[in-house]
Order: structure tokens, then sequence, then C-alpha cells
């Protein structure tokens, strides 16, 4: 587990592909635990440990995941999750380019539950959520294009869904459109940078997730 940052009242933890963050039907270890055993041993702490989670990333994706260690923490976080206060950047990695070097992708989305998928649509559906992201091409080489993702919306799935509605599904991502997976099973969508005004003691946050140590990541460097 690599820990890039902590206090007394977060913790924010850069997340493997394949992890989950929080348990689910698998019945896997999931990352909070993981978490929780890591403060329980560092700080000597008896009984139960409290963490908090805030938000979540979808299993393939690695990154940053930001946890409460209070309950303090953890309801202000929520506040600002909720009014958009915490401002996450995402690094992409696709094959194709998108049609303009930088844009907004506004569009609604519908998830299906039974496919554990969501889908891109022009004007608005029964049971659909607006979803909207800026993106900004920042790299590009003879095989990917590296592309920047801040997100305005969290929907279920948004930036892979909306990058395939454009033409580019991320590496890797069998589920919406790329043409072979990846090695580890991981796709190409790294949650690179948060931003924040600490909830306890007010100070700016920001704090960003190493490159992934894999050669089509490495050719952009940091």
């Amino acid at each position: 587990m690599n820990v890039v940052y902590e206090d007394n009242h977060i913790i924010i933890v850069n997340k493997r592909s394949g992890e989950i963050v929080q348990g689910d039907k698998t019945g896997d270890k999931p990352l909070s635990d993981t978490v929780k055993e890591y403060i329980k041993e560092a700080y000597a702490k008896p009984g139960n440990v409290f963490l908090g989670v805030v938000h979540r990333l979808d299993r393939p994706v690695s990154g940053l995941v930001v946890f409460a260690r209070t309950s303090k923490a953890l309801s202000r976080l929520n506040d600002m999750f909720r009014t958009g206060d915490v401002h996450k950047t995402y690094w992409a990695l696709t094959k194709n380019r998108p049609p303009h070097e930088e844009g907004t992708i506004e569009s609604w989305l519908v998830r299906n539950e039974k496919q554990n998928k969501s889908y891109s649509y022009d004007r608005e559906k029964p049971g659909a959520k607006k979803a909207i992201l800026k993106y900004k091409v920042i790299g590009a080489t003879d095989n990917y294009t590296l592309i920047e993702v801040k997100l305005l919306t969290g929907r279920h799935h948004q930036i892979r869904c909306q990058l395939a509605s454009i033409g580019c599904p991320i590496k890797g991502d069998l589920k919406y459109g790329a043409k072979r997976s990846n090695p580890d099973g991981s796709i190409s969508l790294l949650a690179r940078r948060v931003e924040f005004v600490h909830p306890v003691s007010k100070q700016p946050i920001c704090v960003e997730a190493p490159v992934p140590e894999l050669p089509e990541w490495k050719t952009f460097g940091n």
C-alpha cells in the first residue's frame, strides 16, 4: 500500500488497479481494510479503527483514493464531494485521438445495473443523469494519446463512457470498446491529482499519484 498523504483527519492512498475500495459481493479484501490495518499498526491503535470511505474508483482504475480518519472529516468531505469542492484530475491513455485538442463532453448517462455499464445519450432519458467533464490532449506518441480529464460531475463509469462516446475508448477497457485488454486486466485510467481545502485545518491540499511503472505510461514521463 502506497500512502501519499496523511494527517490526523485524512489519509490518501495510491490504489493499484485490481483493488476494490470497499467490500463487495466478490468477498475480496478491500483497500479500506488494508488502510485500517496500516493505521492500527502505525499508531498502535487499540480496538476498532475508524475509517470513512468518501469516494471510490472502479476496480481496474489506479490512482488516488481519499479516506477520512475522523467522523468530522468524513462528514465535511462528503459535503465537499457533493458540492464539487474536491477537484479530481485523471489521465487516460487512448488509442484514438479526440476530434478536438480540448473540449467539454456534456451528455446524459443511463446506468444498466445488470450489465454494470453506462450508456451516453445526447438528450435526457428516463433514469438518466447529466454528466459533464472537460478534457485536454496533453501528449501523444505513435501508439497512444494522453488525455487529461477534469470531472465536473461524478457518475458511474463517467470518464470511460464519455470518452468512448467521442471515439476514444480507454486502453484496455473492453467494456467500452477497446480492441484488446491490458495483460494485467487494468484499464489505462489514472486518478492523477486531487485538490481541496482541508476540511478541518483549512489548508490547501494538492496531491499527485505517481505515473504507473508501465512502458506505455513511462513514454510520457511526469
